[in-house]
C-alpha cells in the first residue's frame, strides 16, 4: 500500500510539473504574432498602393472588387464639410473613360444592379467603393478594373456634373433629418469630447453643399485620392496572377502628389469628469438611456495574447447581456430591451457602453437596473455555469464557420480584407481562428473574465445621455444630476449575488411515440424526396452541398389570422409573440436559451394572414434538437401569466409614443383611409392600446387552433443532411404530432382597399420632408406569368426613376416601385410607388410619374431597359440556385400556392422570352388608373425659399 501511495505521489508531482511547463509554454505562445492567412496574397506597388488577392469560387464566375481609400470626412478642410461624401458620389458622375451615368449603365448591362450590387460609402476615416463583376465574359473584368482605376484618379469633376449632384446630396441629407438627427447633433460634441470628429459628420453641411465652388471639391480629390492611401481588393473566381497583372496595369501609373498632405490621426481626449445629458424632441418616440465609459485607444490586435484578450471581452459581454435580457422577463420589466458591448465609434478608439430602451417607462429605474447588473458583475463576478454556456456558444459559432470554410462567399472575404487595410483587423484565416478558439477558450478562467469588468469600471468618468420625447405631462423627466446620482447610489448600495437557476438538461422528458412513413416518392426534376407520414403530415427533403453545415426548415399550411373576426383581432395578431414570450415545455425563454447554449438551432412558429407554419435552421449536430423544438411548439406551448404581463407591459411602453414620428403617424392615417376604417384591416402601426385587448387564454387557444393541430402541415428541409439519417427523426418527432384530419383552406376575410382614384394629404413634421406613397391595385386572376411580367415592369420603371427622378429632376435620393401579384387571400395585384422628397418637388414628381406610366403604356419600354433587367435577374439566379434558402422558399411556394416548377427550373428560358410587348401589355392592365390611392406627407409648415437661394 505504501508503494502505491508513493507512486501516486510521484505521478501527481509529475503532472503538476507538466502543467507548469504547459502553462509556461502557453504564456510564451501568447507573444506570437498572429499570422496572415496564406490564401490571401498581399503586396504593395512601387507607388504605395496596397493590394489583396484571393481566389475563391463561391459564387462561381464572379469577382468582388473593392477600392478602399484611407480618407473620409475627417480629412476635410473647414470649407469642405460633406465633400468627401460628395466626392464618392462624383465617381459615378463622369470619369475619363465613362461619361456621366455610363458607369451605371455599363454595369447594368452586364447584370450589376445599382444600389443592390454596385455601391459605395463614406465614413469618418474611409471611403470604400464596391463593385461585383460577373466574369462569364472576358471583357467584363477588364472594364471592371477600368472603372476602379477611373474612380481612383480619373474622375472628371466637370462643372455641370458637380452642379447637378448638389441637389441629390441634399436629398440624401434630407432623408436623415428628424428627431434622432436633431438630438444627436447635441450629443456628438460631448460624445467625442470636443475632438474634430464632432464637426466632421460624413453627411456634412447643407450650406456648404449648396454654395461651394467646384475647385474646392477638386482640391479634396487631388489631395487625398492618391495611391499610398489606397488598397485594391480582388476576391473571387479569378487566377491570382491574372488579378495581379490587372492591378499593375491599371494602378502602377498612379503618382502621389509632389507635396502631399500628411494624413494626420485625430485623437479623442479622455473624459475629464462624468457628465449627463437629457436631450428631448417632440417627434421622438421612446426614451433611450446610454452609458458611455471612457473612449480610449483601441487595444492592439497583433499577437495571440491580443486575440485571447478579445475573447475574454467577448465572453464577458455575452454573459452580461444574458443577465440584462433576463430582466426583460420580469412582470414589470425595468426596460424594453438592454445591451452592452465594446465598440468603436471611431477607428483606433474603443469604449465599453451599455444602453436601455425604455419606451415611455421610468428612465431612472432603467438606468438603475443596468448599473446594478454591471455592479453585480464587478463585485461578485459571474458563475461557472454562465461561463461554460458562453464558451459553448463562442466555440459553436466559430466551429460552424470552420465547417463551411470552403463554401464561404467572396463578399465576406473582401470585406474582411478592407477592414484589415483600414483598421488593422487580423486576418489569420478561419483555420487559424478555429485553432485559436479551441486552444484558448476552454482554458479561460472565471477569474480572467471577472477581471474585465473591474478594468473597465476603474475609470469612473462616464458620459450618460438620455434621448426621447419631450415631457408630455404624464411622466416626469429626471434632471441630468439625477442620472449621475442614480449611478452613484447604485454603486454604493447593497447588491445580492446572481443566483443560478437549475435548468432541465433535456427538452423532452420522454420521446414521443413515433409514426410511420407511409409514402415516399422522388421528384427528379426538383431533386427532392416527398414523404407522407401516418398522421397526414407531408415532408419534402432536399439534400445539398451548398454549405457543409447548414440545414434550413420551413413549414406551411392554409389557415392564418383571417379566420378570426374583429373581436379576436389582437388575440390572433399576437398569438405567436405571446407564446414566444412565455416559452415551451418546461422552459421559459431564458431557460430555453440556457438549455440551447452551444447549439446552432432556431425554430419559430408563424401565423400569417392566410397560412400557419414554421421556420427554422440548425447545424448538422443539432438537427434532432430542431425536431424536438418543433414538437414542443406544436404540443406544449407554455402558459405563464407573469411572463405574459411582462410581454404586455414591454409592448405598451415601446409603442406608446410611436405616433410622434411624422412618417409613422402618416402611414397609420393612410392605412385607415385606404381601408375605409375597416376594423379588420391589417395593422400598419402597433399601438399601446392594442395590447390591453390581448387575452392570454384566448390568444393561447388561437395559437393551439392554428399550430397545435398538424393536419395538412407540409414541412420542407433543405441542406447538409443525408436522406436516410433524417428519416427516423421525421417519424419520431413529426409523425407523432397531433392531427385531427381537419381540412384547412385559405380564407378570404373580405378586406379590400378603397376603389377608384383617391388622394390623401397629411401635414405632419417639423422638417421640410415629404413622402409620396402611391398604390395601384386591383383584383385579377393570378398567374405566375403575370407575376414575372409585373416584376419586369417594376424593375424597368425603377431604372427610369433613377435616371429621370434622381438624375434629371434631382427630386429624390432613392425610391422606387415595388410590385406583387398574389393568389391568396384573393387574386390581386399591387404596385406601390415610394418617393421621399422635398415638399417643393411633390407636384413635379407626381407629374413625372404620370408621364412615365403613360409612356410605358402607350409606347412600351425601350428594349435596352428590358435587356438590363434580364441580365440582372439571370446573374442573381445563377447565384441563388446554389443557396439553400432559395430552394426552401420554392418548395414551400409550390406547396402553398401550387406554383408550377417550370417558373423555377426553367426561369432562364422564361426570362429570355420576355418581350417589350409583354411589358407594355402588363402596364396597360396594372397601371390603368382605375384603383389608384395616392397619399402625400407634407411638413406642418412649408417653407418658401429665401430670395437669392439656389434652386435645385
Amino acid at each position: 500500500m505504501y508503494q502505491f501511495r508513493k507512486e501516486l505521489k510521484t505521478v501527481a508531482c509529475f503532472l503538476w510539473l507538466l502543467s507548469l511547463v504547459t502553462t509556461v509554454v502557453a504564456q510564451a505562445q501568447l507573444t506570437d504574432r498572429l499570422p496572415v492567412d496564406p490564401a490571401v496574397r498581399i503586396g504593395k506597388l512601387d507607388n504605395g498602393l496596397t493590394y489583396y488577392i484571393r481566389q475563391n469560387k463561391k459564387p462561381e464566375q464572379k469577382v468582388e472588387l473593392r477600392l478602399a481609400l484611407n480618407a473620409g470626412s475627417i480629412v476635410e478642410d473647414n470649407d469642405q464639410l460633406g465633400l468627401a461624401h460628395m466626392a464618392e458620389h462624383m465617381a459615378f458622375n463622369g470619369t475619363k473613360n465613362f461619361r456621366k451615368n455610363e458607369i451605371v449603365s455599363f454595369l447594368q448591362d452586364i447584370g450589376v444592379g445599382f444600389g443592390s450590387d454596385l455601391n459605395a460609402y463614406t465614413g469618418f476615416e474611409e471611403t470604400v467603393y464596391m463593385l461585383p463583376i460577373p466574369t462569364d465574359k472576358p471583357d467584363n473584368l477588364e472594364k471592371g478594373f477600368q472603372v476602379l482605376e477611373d474612380w481612383a484618379h480619373q474622375v472628371t469633376y466637370l462643372d455641370e456634373d458637380i452642379e447637378s449632384e448638389r441637389a441629390i446630396i441634399l436629398e440624401e441629407s434630407r432623408l436623415g433629418k428628424g428627431a434622432q438627427d436633431r438630438m444627436f447633433k447635441q450629443i456628438y460634441p460631448k460624445l467625442f469630447a470636443g475632438s474634430k470628429y464632432a464637426q466632421r459628420l460624413p453627411i456634412g453641411s447643407d450650406s456648404i453643399i449648396r454654395n461651394f465652388k467646384p475647385d474646392v471639391i477638386r482640391r479634396l480629390y487631388k489631395d487625398w485620392y492618391r495611391p499610398n492611401l489606397m488598397a485594391v481588393v480582388v476576391v473571387g473566381d479569378i487566377e491570382p496572377d491574372l488579378a495581379l497583372s490587372m492591378i499593375r496595369k491599371h494602378f502602377s501609373g498612379m503618382v502621389n502628389p509632389a507635396n502631399e498632405r500628411k494624413r494626420e490621426m485625430v485623437g479623442i481626449p479622455a473624459y475629464t469628469a462624468s457628465e449627463a445629458l437629457i436631450i428631448t424632441d417632440k417627434e421622438a418616440t421612446s426614451y433611450m438611456v446610454n452609458v458611455n465609459y471612457p473612449i480610449k485607444p483601441a487595444l492592439p490586435q497583433n499577437t495571440v495574447g491580443d486575440y485571447r484578450n478579445s475573447l475574454l471581452r467577448q465572453l464577458f459581454t455575452s454573459m452580461l447581456n444574458q443577465r440584462l435580457q433576463e430582466l426583460t422577463q420580469q412582470p414589470n420589466p425595468p426596460f424594453v430591451a438592454a445591451g452592452s458591448g465594446f465598440g468603436n465609434f471611431i477607428r483606433r478608439h474603443e469604449n465599453f457602453r451599455a444602453y436601455a430602451a425604455v419606451g415611455t417607462g421610468d428612465i431612472q429605474r432603467a438606468l438603475d437596473a443596468v448599473i446594478e447588473e454591471i455592479e453585480r458583475a464587478r463585485r461578485f463576478g459571474f458563475t461557472l455555469p454562465e461561463l461554460e454556456r458562453a464558451k459553448k456558444s463562442a466555440i459553436m459559432g466559430m466551429e460552424r464557420m470552420y465547417n463551411n470554410r470552403d463554401k464561404t462567399e467572396s463578399e465576406l472575404f473582401v470585406d474582411e480584407y478592407v477592414r484589415n487595410f483600414l483598421s488593422g483587423e487580423p486576418i489569420p484565416g478561419i483555420a487559424k481562428e478555429y485553432s485559436l478558439y479551441t486552444e484558448q477558450v476552454p482554458f479561460i478562467s472565471l477569474d480572467e473574465v471577472n477581471a474585465v469588468v473591474k478594468q473597465l469600471t476603474a475609470d469612473t468618468n462616464r458620459l450618460v445621455y438620455v434621448t426621447g420625447p419631450e415631457n408630455n405631462g404624464t411622466a416626469k423627466l429626471p434632471q441630468p444630476a439625477d442620472l449621475l446620482a442614480t449611478i452613484s447610489a447604485r454603486e454604493k448600495s447593497a447588491i445580492q449575488p446572481y443566483v443560478e437557476k437549475l435548468v432541465a438538461t433535456s427538452l423532452l422528458k420522454t420521446k414521443p411515440i413515433a409514426g410511420k412513413i407511409i409514402s415516399r416518392k422522388e421528384d427528379k426534376a426538383m431533386g427532392v424526396t416527398n414523404l407522407v407520414l401516418s398522421n397526414g403530415v407531408t415532408v419534402t427533403l432536399k439534400s445539398t452541398d451548398f454549405k457543409n453545415d447548414q440545414v434550413l426548415m420551413g413549414a406551411t399550411r392554409p389557415g392564418g389570422k383571417n379566420y378570426y373576426g374583429v373581436a379576436d383581432k389582437y388575440n390572433a395578431e399576437y398569438a405567436v409573440p405571446v407564446v414566444s414570450a412565455m416559452g415551451v415545455g418546461e422552459f421559459s425563454p431564458t431557460d430555453l436559451r440556457k438549455m440551447l447554449a452551444g447549439k446552432t438551432v432556431s425554430v419559430s412558429p408563424i401565423i400569417s394572414d392566410v397560412s400557419d407554419g414554421f421556420k427554422g435552421n440548425s447545424g448538422n449536430k443539432d438537427i434532432e434538437t430542431m425536431f424536438q423544438l418543433i414538437h414542443l411548439y406544436v404540443t406544449m406551448p407554455r402558459k405563464d401569466t407573469a411572463l405574459f404581463r411582462s410581454f404586455v407591459q414591454r409592448n405598451k411602453s415601446q409603442y406608446a409614443a410611436l405616433g410622434s414620428n411624422p412618417q409613422t403617424a402618416f402611414i397609420d392615417t393612410m392605412f385607415s383611409v385606404m381601408y375605409n376604417k375597416d376594423p379588420r384591416a391589417p395593422i400598419a402601426v402597433p399601438k399601446s392600446a392594442y395590447f390591453d385587448q390581448v387575452n392570454l387564454d384566448r390568444s393561447l387557444a388561437i395559437y393551439k387552433e392554428r399550430v397545435g393541430d398538424a393536419s395538412g402541415m407540409h414541412f420542407a428541409f433543405v441542406g447538409s443532411f443525408s436522406i436516410d439519417s433524417i428519416l427516423p427523426l421525421l417519424e419520431t418527432y413529426l409523425g407523432s404530432l397531433p392531427s385531427s384530419g381537419k381540412k384547412f383552406v385559405p380564407k378570404d376575410n373580405g378586406v379590400r382597399p378603397v376603389k377608384g382614384s383617391r388622394t390623401l394629404m397629411v401635414n405632419k413634421g417639423k422638417e421640410q420632408k415629404s413622402l409620396i406613397l402611391s398604390f395601384f391595385n386591383g383584383e385579377i386572376p393570378y398567374s405566375e406569368d403575370l407575376e414575372l411580367k409585373a416584376q419586369a415592369l417594376s424593375e424597368i420603371l425603377n431604372i427610369r426613376i433613377i435616371e429621370e427622378f434622381r438624375e434629371k429632376i434631382q427630386g429624390i435620393y432613392g425610391g422606387g416601385l415595388y410590385a406583387s401579384v398574389e393568389k391568396y387571400p384573393y387574386s390581386n395585384y399591387s404596385l406601390v410607388l415610394q418617393l421621399p422628397c422635398g415638399p417643393e418637388k411633390v407636384d413635379t414628381l407626381l407629374k413625372a410619374t404620370k408621364h412615365e406610366f403613360n409612356e410605358i403604356i402607350t409606347r412600351g419600354p425601350q428594349a435596352s431597359y428590358l435587356d438590363k433587367v434580364k441580365k440582372q435577374w439571370l446573374e442573381a439566379y445563377k447565384t441563388s440556385m446554389k443557396e439553400n434558402g432559395t430552394w426552401l422558399n420554392e418548395i414551400l411556394e409550390q406547396q402553398s400556392i401550387k406554383s408550377d416548377p417550370k417558373y423555377f427550373l426553367q426561369y432562364e428560358q422564361l426570362v429570355q422570352k420576355l418581350t417589350v410587348k409583354d411589358v407594355q401589355a402588363t402596364a396597360k392592365v396594372l397601371l390603368n388608373g382605375k384603383n389608384q390611392f395616392t397619399a402625400v406627407l407634407m411638413p406642418e409648415h412649408v417653407e418658401k425659399a429665401a430670395p437669392g437661394t439656389k434652386a435645385f
